[in-house]
């Protein structure tokens, strides 16, 4: 009976993370542009944070309750995600297009911070000095865009501004927290009873349930055309990943995680520079390149549940 009741939890929770964070990040555009905050600012800011909201309230809040496997298990997870099931299912959809700067500029950035968190959770903890270093290196980056490019970005062009948008942000903010903590509690529970380790259920389950809101946006992206969305919102949600999410907790709570983070962290790397190859070889992504980046996600699913 617990165990299907967490089940059911950890479903619910799933679609009010979605739910949520598609009224944040709904409310969070139209505001912002309501404010006159160019586009591209827009969208490297409140939709990337607004996206990894979900991974922010699962990391920070597993982190507070000292279970580090769970906080970096999915952010990593999450990352290693987005790239291989929903980039690659959804340029198995729709052909996906790139421009140069995200291959040079924003892909550069992911990578070479994929590789710094790869030597900083070597000794398998992340302190607090670490954090600092990944969230001023987001604050650098942002600050960066804005000064060379963001300034320059044409303002996006949303539905008008409804008064309640004002109140659907905190009330998107909040289903993310409440339902973050209940399905870091249901999850946690799911692990214990099945002998599966907390590292194995944060890098699979959890990292599906918090990479939803970036699996809605980037297929109804690709549907309807927008390929710089799509590819645009994986990338900033892992770099809002890697360097916020994983920096803020740091600073609040030191963590300590199992070493399976670092396979999963060799992995992400080389799916981070698979990415980048396949962008750069025709600055698209092909169905066939998509295919090849699920299969990968899947192989390591199988591989973490078999062998962990």
């Amino acid at each position: 009976m617990n165990i299907a009741l967490d089940v059911i939890i950890i479903f619910a929770c799933i679609a009010g993370l979605a739910k949520g964070a598609s009224w944040l990040v709904d409310s969070s555009v139209k505001i912002a542009s309501w404010l006159k905050i160019p586009e591209l600012v827009i969208g490297l800011t409140i939709v990337s944070f607004g996206t990894s909201a979900p991974e922010f309230g699962v990391t920070l809040l597993a982190a507070v309750k000292g279970m580090g496997d769970i906080a970096i298990g999915n952010v990593v997870g999450s990352n290693i995600f987005n790239l291989g099931f929903i980039l690659g299912g959804t340029a198995i959809i729709r052909d996906l297009h790139a421009t140069k700067s995200l291959v040079y500029r924003d892909g550069i950035f992911l990578l070479a911070g994929t590789i710094l968190l790869t030597f900083m959770a070597w000794d398998l903890t992340v302190t607090k000095l670490e954090g600092f270093l990944l969230l001023s290196a987001l604050i650098v980056y942002l600050i960066s865009l804005f000064i060379r490019k963001g300034i320059k970005e044409q303002l996006q062009e949303t539905e008008q501004l409804r008064w309640y948008d004002f109140l659907l942000f905190p009330l998107g903010l909040l289903i993310i927290l409440i339902g973050s903590h209940f399905l870091v509690e249901s999850a946690v529970n799911l692990a214990r009873i099945a002998g599966i380790s907390e590292w194995v259920i944060g890098t699979t389950i959890v990292a599906f349930g918090t990479s939803a809101p970036e699996l809605a946006t980037s297929i109804a992206a690709a549907v309807k055309g927008h390929h710089g969305i799509s590819i645009g919102n994986l990338i900033g949600s892992d770099i809002f990943n890697m360097f916020g999410v994983l920096g803020v907790t740091a600073i609040i709570q030191f963590m300590e995680v199992d070493e399976g983070v670092r396979y999963n962290m060799i992995l992400l790397v080389a799916m981070v520079i698979l990415v980048l190859f396949f962008i750069r070889t025709r600055w698209r992504i092909s169905r066939r390149e998509g295919v090849i980046l699920v299969l990968i996600g899947i192989a390591r699913w199988v591989y973490s549940f078999a062998f962990n």
